[in-house]
């Protein structure tokens, strides 16, 4: 079964984690419920999170708006169009420049049909996203957390993500990432809205600005 979160009943799903782990309550009880961060499906999306693979938030949007800026609509024939200097003028680096033009291939050969990927369950779209170079497990997890709106993920490449955690549960700064899975298995299946709780939790003790 495919399931999914929406505005009907996300504050209903972090009630229930709230039940069940003490952190989590004390979270939404102290800030308020998370925002339920959504993307649309679609090439653009996937761009922008290949842009925020290992960068800051605010670098990944400001590459994004000059992006935007220069070509409107992001789509797959777009990105194919422009040259490398063009990409790198909207601060694409060598490695996302060659990510970016392989997504847009994938999609224009019909080798990755993103409309489909609402049908299928979780692990069938990571394998079909993760058969993109330059898609990793991250990138995927984001893709199907916030533009499919499932309700499972736990991404531990997350920084953001894993450092929350720790703080929340003060955990040993060198925990494995079995162990952290463990912590996060009475979770499920609303791993995903626990990590939007986590992510708030360091969103506002860092009084972050998120532009996305």
């Amino acid at each position: 079964m495919i399931q999914t979160f929406s505005a009907d009943n996300f504050q209903q799903y972090c009630d229930l984690l709230s039940k069940r782990d003490k952190q989590l309550k004390k979270i939404v009880t102290e800030l308020g419920y998370p925002p339920m961060w959504t993307r649309k499906q679609g090439f653009e999306t996937l761009v922008l999170t290949i842009l925020e693979q290992q960068v800051s938030l605010a670098s990944a949007y400001a590459a994004y708006k000059r992006l935007k800026e220069k070509i409107g609509t992001v789509t797959p024939q777009k990105i194919l169009l422009m040259t490398d200097e063009e990409l790198r003028a909207c601060y694409f680096s060598r490695q996302k420049i060659i990510y970016a033009r392989e997504l847009a291939t994938a999609i224009l050969s019909k080798q990755l049909h993103l409309k489909k990927l609402s049908n299928l369950h979780d692990e069938e779209v990571r394998a079909q996203l993760t058969a993109i170079k330059g898609i990793g497990h991250w990138t995927a997890d984001v893709y199907l957390m916030h533009a499919l709106q499932r309700t499972d993920l736990f991404p531990l490449g997350d920084v953001a993500l894993v450092t929350s955690l720790k703080e929340q549960k003060q955990l040993h700064p060198h925990i494995t990432k079995d162990e952290m899975l463990a912590i996060a298995e009475p979770w499920r299946p609303y791993r995903t809205i626990a990590a939007m709780i986590l992510w708030h939790a360091y969103i506002q003790k860092r009084n972050l600005k998120i532009s996305v």
